[in-house]
């Protein structure tokens, strides 16, 4: 079977040190084997993606040496690739419309003190997973914002017990309810993250997902995701990630250091590949 790994990133911001781990790491790995590397642009959160920052990824991509297969998938060009998925999920009965507004969900996690908690925090209590169907249809023609969410214990029923194997970990049992129901889509955008990672890596071959250590925890719902929809699984294999000084990871959020930076001041591409763990 031929490796093919792909670099995914959202153009939500400049690429930093952590990115060039990531995409080095992958090419790498597909380097090795003789395979194929991809670049997708995950950008369907079209209030935080902007073109500018998509066209500095192929910029910073390209100064530091790397070549990729063309086209360019791009999230936003293929969202009826999520809706069919999203469709079958429903018909399977496994989906419902959330109406709770992150406030409600907070207060309705306040008044639960022994609510789960899961990688990123509280898990949703599933408030509207135990609406009627009435309740729904009449919330619905209201026209009140919603998001679909996963049942995720049905779906688990479904399925059984999963597994997927990581490169670095072994063999990894799957653990969806981690993140309680998650959201797949919602009223104005027809898929999140997980649903369209999961889609796409499917649609494109990948044989190899690499990505960073934090995204352990996501990869049980993928591939719940990935055995509901008759989806092949691939290998993974999560890194490490970049810390900066104060150790914690590198993120946008917090102003880590822009591969764009670095070169402006005068770095290499050789060196900024060194300073990500890559050096020539």
């Amino acid at each position: 079977m031929t490796v093919v790994t792909r670099f995914a990133p959202s153009p939500t911001g400049l690429l930093h040190l952590g990115h060039v781990h990531s995409v080095l790491f992958a090419v790498a790995a597909a380097r090795r084997a003789g395979g194929r590397f991809l670049l997708r642009i995950e950008d369907i959160d079209g209030g935080r993606c902007r073109p500018e920052f998509e066209t500095a990824i192929y910029e910073d991509l390209a100064w530091l040496g790397l070549c990729w297969e063309e086209p360019v998938r791009r999230q936003s060009e293929h969202m009826a690739d999520y809706a069919v998925a999203l469709a079958r999920l429903a018909g399977m009965g496994l989906i419902y419309p959330c109406f709770c507004t992150r406030a409600d969900i907070r207060a309705e996690i306040a008044r639960a003190p022994g609510a789960p908690h899961g990688p990123e925090g509280p898990v949703y209590p599933g408030t509207c997973r135990h609406l009627t169907a009435a309740e729904r249809e009449e919330r619905l023609a209201a026209g009140a914002p919603y998001a679909f969410r996963l049942d995720t214990a049905r779906a688990r029923a479904v399925t059984g017990r999963l597994h997927w194997h990581d490169r670095g970990r072994g063999e990894m049992a799957a653990d969806p309810g981690a993140h309680g129901d998650v959201v797949l889509a919602r009223k104005d955008a027809p898929a999140s993250y997980h649903l369209a990672v999961t889609v796409d890596d499917a649609l494109q071959g990948v044989t190899l997902v690499t990505r960073g250590e934090d995204l352990v925890p996501a990869t049980g719902v993928h591939r719940l995701l990935q055995a509901l929809l008759d989806l092949p699984l691939p290998d993974y294999h999560h890194h490490g990630l970049i810390a900066g000084s104060d150790g914690r990871r590198l993120a946008k959020r917090d102003g880590a250091a822009t591969v764009r930076a670095l070169r402006e001041g005068g770095r290499s591409a050789s060196e900024v590949r060194a300073l990500a763990g890559f050096p020539d």
